[in-house]
């Protein structure tokens, strides 16, 4: 009891925990088998839940995600179980434990599922961000789950909608070897490309005199998104081209709903996980790293961070991530100073876009 108490006690003072069983604790149960709602903006970290302030559909709601199961979400039911399946898939788990640098006591604490909100606090130190080149998280989660045996803790969909898969004490397999040590969120995106290659965003994204909406195919079905009716774009309207992995590349911009909800998610993260400092990889003179850190840097390195840091055949989140907007943003909300750094033009211009739609 006294070990609980003192776990609840912890997150309190963090001011961000809200624990439904609170009058447990001080004394005041409720009447057994009343229903206890959530808000809807609570993320689950080691069974413990935090408010974001964004929405937030989990694993265990209607219309989530569950990457525990092992039958393949969109085959037919009959077909799904692991039986039908392990011919399409190698394994029946899409996730396992954090167990590196763990000592034998600490594995066999942790692993039915035990681990303690400190210990995870102190493993993990990363923030990786994708993008899902699906187009939508109900394609992308079809991908990873059904087709390529991955998981990632969130799904961040166009319309803001924001989808955790599995509790963040769960090692996810989608950054390689930063797995143990991280968390990871596709962001629905088409990606980027080059002047070389064939792209499928004239599918994606409509312009007309200068402004460009979002087009979903319609083979993608009725309601594609959780918002009915759901019209947005990205919030710059021009292809935005910059260098990732030393190559030249082109993409539209991530969607204003999908920028407040990640600001949100990314202070949320930072202040439930201290060790992930609200920052991006930066050179010597304070810009964006736009290549795979060296091992050394990437073994160093705890803060938020693109795919492309971690490995070499990887260029997203792509050039049109605005980092400087989603740091300082986030920053504000966990009420901390920026960084040093130039607030530059195009982010005042994602400040404007973002606030006025």
């Amino acid at each position: 009891m006294q070990n609980l108490f003192s776990s609840f006690q912890r997150n309190f003072i963090t001011g961000l925990c809200a624990l439904t069983a609170a009058s447990f604790f001080t004394g005041c149960a409720s009447p057994s088998g009343k229903l206890a709602k959530r808000k809807g903006d609570e993320i689950i970290v080691a069974g413990h839940l935090f408010h974001t302030g964004t929405k937030v559909v989990t694993w265990m709601d209607p219309g989530g995600y569950d990457a525990y199961r092992v039958e393949r979400r969109f085959t037919p039911y009959e077909e799904s179980d692991w039986e039908h399946s392990k011919t399409k898939v190698t394994t029946p788990n899409r996730y396992s434990l954090r167990s590196k640098g763990l000592t034998d006591e600490q594995i066999e604490k942790f692993r039915g599922g035990g681990w303690d909100l400190p210990s995870l606090q102190d493993k993990v130190d990363q923030f990786v961000l994708h993008f899902d080149v699906a187009g939508i998280s109900r394609s992308c989660f079809k991908t990873l789950h059904d087709a390529r045996t991955l998981s990632v803790h969130f799904m961040l969909d166009v319309d803001g909608t924001l989808y955790q898969t599995l509790d963040l004490k769960e090692r996810a397999w989608h950054a390689t070897t930063s797995n143990d040590r991280s968390i990871g969120i596709e962001i629905a995106n088409m990606g980027c490309y080059s002047s070389k290659e064939k792209d499928p965003l004239s599918e994606w994204y409509k312009s007309d005199n200068g402004h460009t909406v979002m087009t979903i195919p319609e083979r993608y079905g009725k309601n594609p998104v959780r918002t009915p009716h759901w019209c947005s774009g990205p919030v710059r309207h021009a292809l935005v081209e910059g260098e990732v992995q030393g190559k030249k590349l082109h993409q539209y911009d991530y969607t204003p709903e999908q920028y407040k909800a990640l600001v949100r998610l990314t202070a949320t993260l930072c202040s439930v996980f201290p060790k992930i400092t609200c920052d991006y990889p930066r050179d010597e003179a304070g810009k964006l790293i736009t290549h795979k850190l060296s091992d050394e840097q990437l073994h160093e390195y705890h803060g938020v961070m693109g795919h492309y840091h971690v490995q070499t055949n990887k260029v997203d989140p792509g050039p049109a991530l605005q980092w400087d907007y989603l740091i300082s943003n986030a920053r504000k909300r966990m009420q901390k100073p920026n960084v040093p750094a130039a607030v530059d033009a195009k982010e005042k211009m994602c400040t404007k876009l973002i606030s006025d739609n």
